[in-house]
């Protein structure tokens, strides 16, 4: 892993891409910004506690690798304050919009606010290690509350417990984004549960997939071939309904991948030059609203 320093601060980045440079127009849409923690401090309770990665080390890695867009994904470590991503939007001048952390307590005019910076979207965590799912009363309360703002929903769950949000799924009336493949068991391979349940999800038409984290997935080393011969079946099966993202910084990575060969795999994931723009630059656009 190389060390790229953009900032006094030593921030881990990564080599220069190996293969094609990314396309113009290109989006990240997925990633995390993080601190400085003494200006933006983290929540009380997080499930864990990562290192700084702020705007200037993520605004100097898209610069890096091509990346012109990109979709700002709230931290749990942040929690439900939004004062670190209301910041990186402003710097980012209309080419960054953000998933926010709700409540079912949140109130209109913060939704609205969030809306006014540049927010689309709401994430729903299924995933034990960031903490008890909130309860469906509530998940359908911040559905109810977004929905007038025109905002999506993002769902992150880790494989088989996609089966038990299914139907919850199918019964959102709004856009959703599931991220990170599901990150469904690649042992199981294409013919898995989950990953049998996400590819009918596709099949609606309204759910959309983030083909990243395949680091996540991956049971190899780099270049994680397991991982991308998934997303490629999703890349073939609905080319129109898939954006990619780094997930830079990879909080909790088993192992913490260099965003250069990520870069790379988007050739072996997207299976001919029209799949390739349209995942990078045409979805995105589609999906998400940029305002620059």
């Amino acid at each position: 892993m190389q060390i790229f320093d953009p900032s006094p601060q030593d921030q881990p980045t990564c080599a220069p891409p190996l293969a094609n440079p990314s396309p113009p127009g290109s989006c990240d849409a997925h990633f995390h910004i993080v601190g400085p923690h003494r200006k933006f401090p983290f929540a009380k309770g997080r499930p864990f506690t990562p290192p700084d990665a702020p705007k200037e080390a993520l605004f100097a890695l898209h610069k890096h690798l091509g990346f012109e867009r990109g979709v700002i994904v709230q931290t749990s470590a942040h929690g439900t304050d939004h004062a670190v991503l209301l910041d990186a939007l402003a710097a980012g001048e209309g080419r960054y919009c953000g998933v926010a952390l709700l409540s079912a307590t949140t109130p209109t005019g913060e939704v609205a606010k969030l809306d006014a910076a540049g927010v689309c979207g709401a994430r729903f965590h299924f995933v034990p290690q960031l903490g008890a799912a909130l309860p469906l009363d509530d998940l359908w309360a911040i559905v109810r509350l977004v929905q007038p703002f025109g905002w999506h929903i993002a769902i992150h769950v880790t494989g088989n417990a996609l089966l038990n949000v299914d139907d919850f799924i199918r019964k959102i009336e709004l856009p959703v984004v599931i991220d990170h493949i599901a990150r469904t068991d690649v042992n199981e391979g294409a013919d898995g549960p989950a990953f049998t349940a996400l590819r009918r999800l596709l099949d609606t038409g309204k759910v959309w997939v983030k083909l990243s984290g395949i680091d996540r997935i991956s049971k190899q080393d780099p270049p994680f071939h397991d991982a991308v011969a998934l997303a490629r079946v999703i890349a073939r099966q609905a080319p129109q309904q898939i954006v990619w993202g780094t997930d830079w910084p990879h909080f909790n990575a088993r192992i913490v991948p260099d965003d250069g060969q990520l870069v790379d795999a988007i050739d072996e994931i997207a299976p001919d030059q029209r799949t390739l723009n349209m995942m990078l630059v045409e979805n995105p656009l589609k999906f998400f609203r940029f305002r620059g």
